[in-house]
């Protein structure tokens, strides 16, 4: 089984296009992305973009979305590393960073600024390797 980091934005990338997983693969990321996903839609909805409705709908199937949440010592750890050795003013990139150094085969981001911050650290992988077999 392949495992994969993915980020709030790719997170809402898959819900919202309704791609499939493959069963092959597991996905996973920082115990903080669902609320960072909430985040996301709600200034979506204050830019005129969806509905609440169609916001709160769109959480609904991200909690729906089978995912290995990790937050445990080591990982916080290992983001402080991570951003403290690059100068990073925030630990958000580094936690995604740190559970794919951890836990996973690469990281996989529709985000370009994360994807440029991975480089060096952990491999990246592109969106469309999660819907073919492992």
């Amino acid at each position: 089984m392949a495992r994969y980091v993915i980020d709030a934005l790719t997170l809402l990338r898959i819900v919202d296009d309704g791609l499939a997983v493959d069963p092959g693969h597991q996905l996973v990321a920082p115990n903080t992305i669902r609320s960072e996903a909430l985040r996301l839609l709600l200034a979506s909805v204050r830019r005129g973009e969806r509905t609440d409705r169609e916001a709160l709908a769109t959480h609904d199937r991200i909690t729906e979305l089978k995912m290995r949440l990790l937050g445990d010592r080591v990982s916080r750890a290992t983001a402080w590393r991570i951003a403290r050795e690059n100068d990073w003013d925030d630990l958000r990139d580094a936690e995604y960073l740190a559970v794919a150094r951890l836990q996973a085969d690469a990281l996989i981001t529709i985000d370009p600024e994360l994807a440029a911050k991975a480089g060096g650290i952990v491999p990246v992988a592109p969106l469309r390797l999660l819907g073919e077999a492992a």
